[in-house]
């Protein structure tokens, strides 16, 4: 009696790795994508929640003068163009965010004016995908 062998053939083999080439290839930078987008978020949070604080800061002092600002992070740093009567606060991207800039005014005006080759920029809102999609 013959007895058969088990195993995979070379070829077999092969295919395997060509399928897990494909799906790599597809699926690393979606992921990079994904984690840079999530790092954005930071910088949205950070001058989202500047808002409310800005506006009871002037209601107690009746200047936006001496805001505080948020603390500078990994990803980002924080600058403002502080007046008695006007802010713009600046989340200028550092590190994996370099080249990213978000900005909000007494106003709540958002805007993007700086983005990485390949990503958009706007005047009305923070983008947060290379097409240019705005945050809601």
């Amino acid at each position: 009696m013959r007895r058969r062998e088990t195993g995979f053939t070379l070829i077999e083999v092969l295919i395997a790795i060509v399928i897990v080439g494909i799906l790599s290839a597809v699926a690393i930078p979606s992921y990079s994508n994904y984690v840079l987008r999530g790092r954005l978020t930071e910088a949205y949070t950070a001058l989202s929640s500047m808002q409310p604080k800005a506006e009871e800061f002037w209601s107690n002092n009746r200047t936006y003068a001496n805001l505080p600002l948020p603390a500078d992070t990994e990803n980002f740093k924080y600058t403002a163009a502080l007046a008695v009567d006007s802010y713009t606060i600046t989340a200028t991207g550092a590190g994996k965010t370099a080249d990213f800039k978000f900005t909000i005014d007494q106003n709540g005006n958002r805007a993007t004016p700086g983005a990485p080759a390949g990503w958009s920029t706007s005047t009305s809102c923070w983008v947060d995908r290379k097409g240019g999609q705005c945050v809601q």
